[in-house]
């Protein structure tokens, strides 16, 4: 009696560890894309993010800069890497659907020793010359395989599409860093305008001051000043020139930001700084919300790459399915 009731229990075990390893999986939130007719009541679609950066920018030098970056940055060309890795993977999924054939080729000799067991064997049988081993034994061997797995649960198909979406999110991501580059020359390329402007308006305030200084000091001579005016006179000259040495700091910094962005030495960056003053920005359209989502490259990566890891969670979940399927059937 109490061995059934411990076979029952035994197999009670056993089936509850069957049923509790095949959880069904959680339902997955599907994202909302339903989108409103309109924005804050406008219908207008233009968008300006449709714009190329060579129409958007029209500074000669400017575009000299950003094309020099596209062809030396250390981290782009390292992202352009990564996309042939990631292609060369596409590549490799793609061949697992394909039959391999392997083939094989071997050679060998054995020389048996004197004294052993074969050796004794050979010696007895090398008495008759027709039936002679010869001595090495040469041994030669040449096959061929071929292997075909059969993409039942797809696991083969999903990994394929996992690797062309993350292909293609490496692509979004290097679309990413364009414009994330081009937008960091631009800024630093209008920064260091400004700041070659700024130094020019301070040398001429500098060389209006010292001329003050030196009328003033003209007046103290005459006793129309005392010393307190000159020294004022002083110390705003002073305080320019300080000004004007951290302006020429900043100038080197912002160079050499530039420089590291294009990839190349410590150079002085060709400019016009005299056409700040004239630079007239284009209108900017905004166009709507849902729009600027859709172009942002980084918004698109995060996308395929989730994609690419609901296949690769789906490809083994095939697998766990038949072996929960096979153990129900054995409980």
């Amino acid at each position: 009696m109490s061995r059934s009731i411990n076979q029952l229990a035994t197999f009670s075990l056993l089936a509850l560890l069957s049923f509790s390893s095949c959880v069904p999986a959680l339902k997955m939130r599907e994202a909302r894309k339903a989108e409103p007719a309109t924005y804050a009541g406008v219908y207008d679609t233009t968008d300006a993010a449709t714009t190329q950066w060579r129409q958007f920018f029209k500074d000669p030098d400017l575009r000299a800069l950003v094309d020099s970056a596209l062809a030396n940055n250390q981290e782009l060309n390292i992202m352009l890497q990564e996309i042939a890795i990631a292609r060369n993977e596409v590549r490799a999924r793609k061949g697992e659907y394909l039959p391999f054939v392997d083939f094989s080729a071997a050679a060998d000799v054995e020389k048996v020793g004197r004294y052993t067991r074969n050796g004794a064997v050979e010696e007895a049988l090398n008495i008759d010359e027709d039936k002679a081993f010869p001595e090495p034994l040469p041994n030669f061997m040449l096959a061929a395989r071929a292997s075909w797995e059969l993409d039942v649960w797809k696991k083969l198909r999903n990994a394929k599409q996992a690797a062309v979406m993350r292909y293609l999110g490496s692509v979004e991501g290097k679309n990413f860093m364009v414009t994330q580059l081009v937008a960091e020359i631009a800024d630093s390329y209008y920064e260091l305008m400004t700041l070659d402007n700024q130094l020019e308006i301070l040398r001429s305030n500098i060389a209006i001051q010292q001329d003050a200084l030196e009328m003033v000091k003209l007046e103290k001579l005459a006793a129309k000043v005392t010393e307190l005016a000159v020294r004022r006179f002083e110390a705003e000259v002073l305080k320019n020139r300080s000004k004007q040495y951290d302006i020429q700091q900043r100038i080197v910094e912002t160079e050499n930001r530039i420089n590291f962005l294009v990839g190349r030495y410590p150079q002085p960056v060709k400019r016009n700084a005299q056409a700040f003053s004239t630079l007239v920005p284009d209108t900017i359209y905004a166009g709507l919300p849902s729009q600027l989502l859709s172009y942002r490259p980084d918004i698109r990566k995060a996308e395929l790459e989730m994609a690419a890891a609901k296949l690769d969670v789906r490809s083994p979940r095939r697998t766990s399915i038949q072996a929960c399927a096979s153990r129900r059937a054995w409980g």
